[in-house]
């Protein structure tokens, strides 16, 4: 199962919508944000249940992480940020001010499927 989901980012996400991980979060201003609610969590209330790397293939540029995500309030979804030479740094300084402890043991994607 594991190689079935690793080739695109669209595998896995619709993996964890069918899974109930619903929210649509963006990162804004800072914070990232439930599109629906538009409610702006700080990094201490987001918990990452698992992520994934991607690389292209073909495009060395072409690197993200999914993440699947727990919220403080119960909201459970799903972002994509890209990485690399590409990425977006006050994102990824967002991503880091996660707290440690707010890390699934089993963050890696792999390990859960």
């Amino acid at each position: 199962m594991k190689k079935e989901y690793s080739k695109h980012e669209v595998n896995y996400i619709e993996k964890y919508q069918n899974e109930g991980y619903t929210t649509n979060f963006l990162f804004d201003k800072g914070c990232l944000v439930d599109s629906e609610t538009k409610y702006a969590y700080q990094p201490d209330e987001i918990f990452i249940v698992a992520h994934h790397r991607y690389e292209g293939m073909s495009d060395p540029d072409d690197m993200s992480i999914l993440y699947a995500i727990n919220t403080k309030d119960q909201k459970r979804g799903t972002h994509l940020i890209g990485y690399g030479p590409m990425a977006d740094l006050e994102e990824a300084e967002f991503f880091k001010d996660i707290p440690e402890e707010n890390y699934s043991k089993n963050a890696d994607i792999d390990e859960l499927t």
